[in-house]
């Protein structure tokens, strides 16, 4: 409750204005290596250094700061050069020097705490002055006022006001727009003022008038604030019209303005107009008396005077005195003559409009001629403050208008009375002061407890002084008050005071407006930081009168004890209750009882003995003068002291006696821990992995007696109340409570007495009895025989406390009591300990219900009840949720996908809809990758009942025997999904299970497309699904969620290309690599081929009318699926099942389905053998229409012949798909050794099937598949794959063809070895010599270049030989050169 400095705001871009403004100054290169980059550093005179130097010898050590910033930050303040003018509302900043200026506007960011702020950036900046030579003097920012009436008080915008050494002064805009611009006095500008409409606080004030007076060397003009606040808005209006319409014509409106010569006063530096004042018949005889003598007579009503004061030299303080707009005299014949030159004041439109509406020779001619300026009326000066050697510097006029603050050239600060025209105080030591003022209403709370509560609010005036030379901010009170305040804040900032607020405002418009503005800023230009000087009202009143200085003072002392560490306890005791009994008023001696309730440093112990002692005191007062709010908190917070203290000591002196007593017997309870302990012990392994945390959110850790007391409160009745806070604070005060109970290591019925006589609600009980046996899991499952009997007992101890089980309770209708506990069971992530809680209460319910029934119906019957069906339900869910839970903890192996394990309640089961349990084990088979062949393998053991049974035989053994026996983990993994997949028969059918793994496998992909691997698992995954219309339904929605939008980019961007694209270009246009686009590719062939598959499986239940026209498989007609759930999970609710959303698909038009699947292995072919392609140049404008349409549309499909040239270039595209396949396949070792080729692989360009496919692809694209097998034929014998020739051969018809390209194939490899084998023999040369010449010349003129693997092995050409003689006709024409060759390859045969 001091004074304090508060940051509000923080300018950016600092450096980038001050770099602007002194763009051109030179620096000494001597000066530059002492500065840093971001500094700039100017010329400073030896008498100022040396007074600098004085000054730090005088002040001996100054503060760290200040130090800190004299050697880091500039040398020189910058600043200090410059004009800076703030607007009262704290949005706009204008900083100006010479010419230029820059506007800084308000923004607001977010800061690393996340944290709204408020900072100034750099909005605008340019060159204000248009004459040649002028500079900016002076400037000002006014807001002005919305006219709106939704308005609450924030400014419509903000004029720029800006005043030059030429006399000119202009209005702009807050984005540098030109407004106005008049020359008044051909004299620079010295000072802008503005005074604004301020609601009177007393009815015998005057109100005043708003008014901008602008003042120069010998004269003072004043414009009358009305008038140019609708100058302005008229001004803004038209600028904004002439840039929407483009044209440059703006009639400015008249501006009425007075003008006023000072005279008797020698120099003039700055002034202040204090507005209009009205002499009482007192003051207007004495005047009358002074200047009229004895015979002086006074007529009339005293007149109305404007009154200004200016500072200077000779006088130091001049008084000007001008009558309101009256033409009465103000004394009789004397003032005759002044009254006259008075009433001529001229109120006369603006001259000298520039520029708007002048064409360019009448701009030149203005800026030729300057405008008429219009006489100044003389005005005299009344009287002033006669000091020869002092000079004024400035002056600053209170809120009030009744003081004003003067600095001189000596360091002075002057205190004026302007009522009086005096001096009445004197500050020294304050050279190259600034200053401003603060005006602070009293605070509500205080006006309550004041003598004077009746009369007006009261107003505090605070002085703000500001001494750059010594660094230091001070406040002082007004008019003779203390110094309240002092800042060191640095020798370089900028005390800005407007002291005005809005314009355009009056007494209607600002009825319930919040003026939301500054009074003082301090800007600091090493951090860019804006604080304002917050001080409170109390300040201003003597410690004599205010007993609430002296409780403040007290509660400061108190505070300070508090935080400093390491006080002994009972010293800390001591101090507070003596402070805080001296304190006197209730509210202080409240807040200080809640601040000392709240320190962490306190032990319970001073706290109850103080609190104990200040309840005594108010006691024995007299209870009318006791404030009850303060005996009611004292009497609440001594209650939960004592709460605590018994808590405390039941927990650590543990009574063994009645400990022992708990032990309930649990019968049935036993049972069911044993059926579900393997589980349990499996989870429990599961769980119990080691993790950080740290050590204050340990749940062991002890509460602290605030942490307790903020989460209790004392009800009206009495009764106490637990506040929920958050989850970690509710936990930990359920640990304090119940944890050693849970334990064994506290007494349980006296813990549960102490609770219920405190008054706690048993409901507030269980809740936080649950939420801790929740949180402990871990700790519960050690040792689950002996916290579940001590969680029953206290269960049942509960259950008995008055208002827990409701006494008119049916046993036909719910219990809120066990609801309260099945729904903090149904919402648990920590499944383990909610079973458990769900047997106990189970247990206990049935006990109660029982014991009930008993009493009422005195009967052999066993009583059934509403709530014991629902516990069965729950108990089944929850088994059902300990098993999945137990899967899905499984850690994933090294290297798989991550993410942590998903955990799962009853609740978000239910919440996730029919679909939620399989959509959870499908993202547990992605994080541990488990391969879609072994997740078949594992399903497939669930349909052979007797493993089921085996399997449930086993589970007991194997969990006893597993710390023992290690098992690998993939047989881990599947007991497990049996398990679950045997809880879930329904919910985790293979085909659902296989449908949502698919679709999670697909997702995941489209999030990191360049896994390929990821889309390849899905196709599989959707391969595996037996139903045809959950399979048709989930490839459809795949197909337009995912694929569609991939595949029409690709080919886009190979048509634009004509090639295989490269990696740089698919990432851009598709999203990933050209390997993954390859990937994509193949999978998008396969899942169109699933499509086509099962398209006519679901014949009869297409819509469609050409079914009949759908694939071979369309014989067989299957029903639709039926989707079930388990009878305990019937009660889902949420989104549909991915099973449901695929049998609402509708059925697909197979040959579009066709024609997709076409493209796409077209695609696939070009990508993987990298051949040029342009795909959908392949099809006429039919086929490119009718692709990338819905499937479940029909298209009008190519048909008929194609166009001859579009089937040339498919043949051409096919045959070198072929040729680059067996490029790829060629084995040297294989093909040298004649031996049978190895087995290709499955996928890939090495693939097995690519020659099919051609095949398939050749009769689709109308291309005749024998060209396509002789074409391949040659190729492989060309690579030397004889073997893998002669299997095609057998499918080729047209043989003749056939045989002759094999001729010529075999004439090249018989040239080669016979002519150009560098490894020539004599045989071979003799050989040469014997052939008939006619096969001699035919070989000669062989090129065996074209032979891709022209050395192959003898015997492989004679079986090619012999093969040709055979296909070839006897009539054909070159059936004799096939003999001859036949020969000639025998005879070389024999020679090797």
């Amino acid at each position: 409750m001091s004074c304090s400095l508060l940051e509000f705001c923080r300018l950016q871009e600092l450096k980038t204005v001050r770099d602007y403004l002194f763009q051109n100054q030179k620096t000494e290169p001597v000066e530059e290596k002492n500065q840093t980059e971001n500094e700039l550093s100017w010329e400073a005179s030896d008498w100022e250094s040396a007074w600098d130097s004085g000054e730090n010898k005088e002040e001996g050590a100054t503060s760290a700061t200040t130090v800190e910033e004299e050697t880091t930050g500039q040398k020189e303040p910058w600043l200090q050069d410059c004009v800076v003018s703030l607007s009262p509302c704290s949005d706009l900043l204008v900083v100006a020097r010479q010419q230029k200026a820059v506007f800084l506007s308000a923004k607001w960011r977010t800061d690393d705490s996340g944290r709204e702020e408020m900072t100034l950036a750099v909005s605008w900046t340019g060159t204000l002055s248009t004459d040649e030579g002028e500079c900016v003097s002076s400037s000002i920012c006014i807001p002005l006022a919305s006219q709106k009436r939704s308005s609450t008080g924030r400014p419509d915008w903000t004029c720029v006001v800006v005043g030059f050494t030429s006399g000119y002064v202009r209005f702009y805009t807050e984005n540098g727009v030109l407004l106005l611009a008049q020359l008044l006095h051909e004299d620079p500008v010295l000072r802008l003022k503005c005074r604004t409409y301020e609601i009177p606080r007393h009815p015998g004030v005057t109100e005043q008038h708003e008014e901008l007076s602008i003042l120069y060397p010998a004269a003072l003009v004043t414009i009358d604030g009305f008038s140019l606040f609708q100058s302005l808005r008229a001004c803004r209006n038209q600028v904004a019209r002439a840039a929407a319409a483009g044209s440059d014509v703006i009639q400015p409106p008249p501006l009425a303005y007075k003008k006023w010569g000072l005279h008797d006063m020698d120099t003039i530096v700055d002034h202040c107009s204090v507005g209009i004042m009205t002499l009482c018949v007192f003051d207007q005889m004495k005047n009358a008396s002074i200047l009229g003598g004895f015979n002086a007579s006074v007529k009339g009503n005293p007149p109305a005077m404007s009154q200004y004061v200016t500072v200077g030299g000779g006088p130091y303080t001049g008084f000007y005195y001008a009558v309101e707009g009256s033409t009465q005299p103000l004394l009789s014949h004397v003032a005759m003559a002044v009254a006259s030159k008075l009433t001529s004041a001229l109120f006369s439109a603006a001259s000298g409009w520039l520029g708007w509406n002048k064409h360019k020779n009448e701009e030149e001619a203005v800026q030729k001629q300057k405008p008429k300026v219009e006489p100044a009326t003389p005005l005299t000066i009344r009287y002033g403050l006669p000091d020869s050697r002092r000079h004024g510097e400035s002056i600053c006029l209170s809120p009030c208008n009744t003081l004003a603050g003067v600095t001189d050239d000596f360091g002075r600060v002057t205190l004026l009375d302007l009522a009086r025209g005096i001096a009445i105080r004197m500050w020294k030591g304050y050279r190259d002061a600034q200053l401003g003022w603060l005006q602070v209403p009293e605070e509500r709370v205080d006006r309550e407890f004041s003598p004077s509560a009746s009369l007006p609010r009261r107003h505090a005036l605070f002085l703000v002084i500001y001494a750059p030379r010594r660094g230091i901010l001070e406040v002082w009170g007004m008019q003779h008050g203390p110094r309240v305040g002092a800042f060191t804040v640095g020798k370089h900032c900028r005390l800005l005071y407007a002291g005005y607020r809005l314009m355009g405002v009056n007494s209607v418009t600002s009825k319930g407006w919040q003026l939301h503005t500054q009074q003082v800023c301090l800007l600091d230009p090493i951090t860019g930081a804006l604080r304002t000087v917050n001080i409170p009202f109390h300040l201003a009143l003597s410690d004599k009168k205010s007993e609430r200085a002296k409780d403040l003072h007290l509660l400061k002392r108190l505070t300070t004890l508090l935080r400093s560490r390491g006080v002994e306890p009972d010293i800390l005791e001591s101090e507070a209750k003596s402070a805080l009994l001296d304190i006197k008023h209730p509210a202080i001696k409240k807040q200080a009882l809640e601040s000392l309730l709240s320190n962490k440093n306190a032990p319970v112990s001073c706290l109850t003995n103080i609190t104990c002692a200040l309840h005594d005191t108010l006691k024995q007062q007299d209870p009318e003068a006791v404030d009850i709010e303060l005996l009611q908190l004292c009497s609440s917070q001594l209650k939960l002291l004592q709460l605590y203290t018994d808590i405390q000591q039941l927990h650590s002196t543990a009574d063994i006696e009645a400990c022992s007593k708990n032990q309930d017997s649990l019968e049935g309870i036993e049972d069911e821990l044993s059926r579900v302990g393997p589980t349990l012990q499996r989870y429990a392994q599961l769980t119990s992995r080691p993790s950080v945390s740290f050590a204050q959110d340990s749940p062991d850790s002890p509460l602290p007696v605030q942490a307790f007391l903020s989460q209790m409160e004392c009800t009206e009745d009495g009764e106490l109340r637990v506040i929920r806070a958050s989850e970690t604070e509710w936990n930990q005060l359920g640990n304090f409570m119940f944890w050693g109970c849970l334990c064994g290591k506290s007494p349980l019925h006296k813990v549960c007495d102490t609770l219920q006589q405190a008054g706690i609600s048993p409901q507030q009980l269980l809740s936080l009895l649950l939420s801790v046996w929740m949180q402990r899991e871990k700790e519960v499952l050690q040792k689950p025989e002996e916290t579940v009997r001590n969680l029953h007992t206290l269960l049942i101890a509960l259950s008995n406390m008055p208002g827990a089980v409701e006494e008119s309770w049916d046993s036909q209708s719910i219990s809120p009591w066990w609801q309260q506990v099945r729904c903090t069971c149904i919402q648990s992530h920590n499944a383990a300990a909610a079973l458990l809680a769900a047997f106990v209460a189970h247990r206990a319910a049935k006990a109660s219900i029982t014991s009930r029934a008993d009493s009422k119906l005195q009967s052999e019957w066993e009583a059934v009840s509403l709530d014991l069906e629902q516990w069965s339900v729950c108990v089944r869910q929850l088994e059902d949720v300990l098993v999945l839970q137990t899967l899905l903890l499984v850690p994933p192996p090294q290297g798989a996908a991550g993410g942590a394990a998903a955990q799962c309640s009853i609740k978000t089961l239910l919440e996730g809809g029919t679909g939620g349990i399989a959509d959870s084990v499908s993202k547990w088979v992605f994080r541990h990758n488990l391969a879609p062949e072994r997740l078949k393998e594992i399903l497939q053991k669930i349909e052979n009942k007797e493993a089921d049974e085996k399997l449930e035989q086993k589970a007991g053994e194997e969990g006893k025997e597993q710390d023992e026996k290690s098992q690998e983990d993939t047989d881990t993994i599947a007991e497990l999904l049996v398990a679950v997949c045997q809880r879930f028969p329904h919910s985790l059918s293979p085909d659902l299970l296989f449908a949502h793994c698919c679709w999670e496998y697909v997702v995941q992909w489209n999030k990191d497309s360049e896994e390929g691997r990821y889309l390849w698992c899905a196709v599989e995954h959707l391969k595996l699904v037996s139903s045809p219309h959950i399979q048709l339904g989930i490839s459809a929605m795949m197909w337009s969620t995912f694929i569609v939008k991939r595949l029409s980019a690709a080919a886009y961007l190979m048509e634009k290309v004509g090639k295989a694209p490269k990696d740089r270009l698919c990432r851009r246009d598709i999203g990933m690599g050209d390997k993954a686009v390859t990937s994509f590719l193949g999978c998008c062939v396969r899942l169109l081929q699933i499509l086509m598959e099962v398209t006519g499986v679901v014949k009869n239940q297409s819509p469609l009318s050409f079914i009949d026209y759908y694939a071979d498989s369309a014989v067989e007609e299957v029903s639709a699926p039926e989707l079930s759930v388990e009878e305990v999970w019937c009660g889902a609710e949420g989104p549909a099942s991915l099973a449901e959303l695929a049998l609402e698909q509708k059925g697909v038009h197979y040959p579009l389905v066709q024609h997709h699947c076409l493209l796409a292995s077209l695609q696939h072919a070009a990508m993987t053998f990298s051949l040029k392609l342009k795909p959908l140049s392949l099809f006429d404008s039919k086929g490119k229409n009718a692709f990338f349409r819905d499937l479940t549309t029909i298209q009008l499909m190519p048909s008929g012949d194609m166009d001859p040239g579009l089937v040339s270039i498919r043949q051409e595209f096919l045959l070198r798909v072929l040729t680059s396949w067996v490029q790829a396949i060629d084995d040297p070792s294989s093909s040298a050794s004649g031996t049978r080729p190895p087995p290709l692989p499955s996928s890939g360009p090495k693939a097995d099937w690519w020659p099919s496919l051609c095949l398939e692809l050749g009769s689709l694209l109308q291309v005749n598949p024998d060209i396509l097998r002789r074409h391949l034929v040659c190729e492989l014998y060309n690579q030397g794959l004889d073997l893998r020739a002669e299997e095609v051969m057998l499918e080729v018809e047209d043989k003749d063809v056939l045989g002759s390209q094999l001729l010529v194939l075999t004439g090249q490899r018989l040239s080669y070895s016979l002519l150009h084998s560098q490894s020539q023999t004599q045989g071979a040369m003799e050989l040469l010599a014997r052939l008939p010449p006619t096969l001699c010349t035919w070989l000669k003129a062989m090129d065996p270049s074209e032979l891709r693997c022209p050395l192959v092995p003898l015997p492989q050409t004679s079986r090619l030989v012999g093969r040709l003689i055979e296909i070839l006709p006897e009539n054909h024409a070159q059936y004799s050169l096939g003999l001859h060759l036949l020969e000639a390859v025998e005879a070389l045969t024999t020679e090797d």
